[in-house]
C-alpha cells in the first residue's frame, strides 16, 4: 500500500468536501480520479500533499510524493534544463551535477537540444514535459498529475498520453491522475475512481474495461 485515506473528513467553513472517505493505491499502480467540477478531487490532492489536514480520520503513504499541475509553472527566466534541476537544487545538489542528471531525462523524454530553450521557445506538451521531469527530479514515489493535459490541442494531448504511459511504466512510478477526460483516464489507468456524490462519501471503482457512457452517467454528465 502506497496511499491510504481512511473515514476522512473535511469542510471548507460549513461547506462539507469529504464526509468519512476511503481510497487506498498500490505501489506501482495508475488510478485516475473523475468527476464533476467541484466534487472534491483537488481537495484530495492538497490533503495527499499536506496543504489542508484532515479534520477527522487519517492519511497514510509510503515514500515521498510529487506533484505536476495544470499548467506547467516554469519560471519564465530560466532554461528548460534549470526549470527541471529546481528539486535538485532546493536539496543542495550541485548545480552542474544536478544539470547532468537532468540531461540523462531530456534525453529519454525526447527535449535533448532543447535544454537551453526558455519557456517560451517551447511547444506545449515540451513544456509538460519538462514540468514532468521536474516533479522526477524530486525523487517522489508517488506522482500526484492534475489534469496536465487539459490545456493542450487534441493531437498533442494524445501524443501525450501515449508517451506518459511508456515512461510511467519505465519509471515504475505510483500515479494518482485528476481529468475531465473519460477516454483519457480509461486509455491511461488502471481503475477509475469515479466521484458520484456530493458531499464525496466515497468513490465507485471501476477498471479500464468500463464504458464511457457508464462513466458519463455515473458523475452526470452528457456523454461527449
Amino acid at each position: 500500500m502506497v496511499v491510504r485515506m481512511e473515514h476522512v473528513h473535511f469542510s471548507y467553513g460549513q461547506k462539507v468536501i469529504l464526509n468519512g472517505l476511503n481510497l487506498h493505491v498500490e505501489a506501482g499502480e495508475f488510478v485516475s480520479i473523475v468527476g464533476a467540477s467541484g466534487c472534491g478531487k483537488s481537495t484530495v490532492f492538497r490533503l495527499l500533499l499536506g496543504l489542508e489536514n484532515p479534520q477527522q480520520g487519517r492519511i497514510k503513504k509510503h515514500g515521498k510524493i510529487g506533484y505536476m499541475p495544470q499548467h506547467h509553472q516554469l519560471m519564465p527566466w530560466r532554461t528548460a534544463l534549470d526549470n527541471a534541476i529546481l528539486p535538485l537544487e532546493c536539496q543542495g545538489v550541485k548545480k552542474a551535477k544536478a544539470r547532468k542528471q537532468a540531461q540523462q531525462l531530456f534525453i529519454r523524454f525526447g527535449l535533448a537540444g532543447y535544454e537551453d530553450k526558455k519557456p517560451y521557445e517551447l511547444s506545449g506538451g515540451m513544456q509538460q514535459r519538462v514540468s514532468l521531469i521536474r516533479a522526477l527530479l524530486t525523487g517522489a514515489d508517488v506522482l500526484l498529475l492534475d489534469e496536465p493535459f487539459s490545456a493542450l490541442d487534441a493531437l498533442t494531448r494524445n501524443d501525450l498520453q501515449k508517451w506518459l504511459k511508456d515512461i510511467v511504466h519505465l519509471e515504475q512510478k505510483t500515479v494518482i491522475f485528476i481529468t475531465h477526460d473519460i477516454e483519457e483516464a480509461l486509455f491511461l489507468s488502471d481503475r477509475i475512481f469515479v466521484a458520484t456524490k456530493k458531499p464525496l462519501t466515497a468513490f465507485e471503482c471501476m477498471d479500464s474495461t468500463v464504458s464511457k457512457a457508464y462513466i458519463y452517467e455515473k458523475i452526470g454528465g452528457a456523454m461527449r
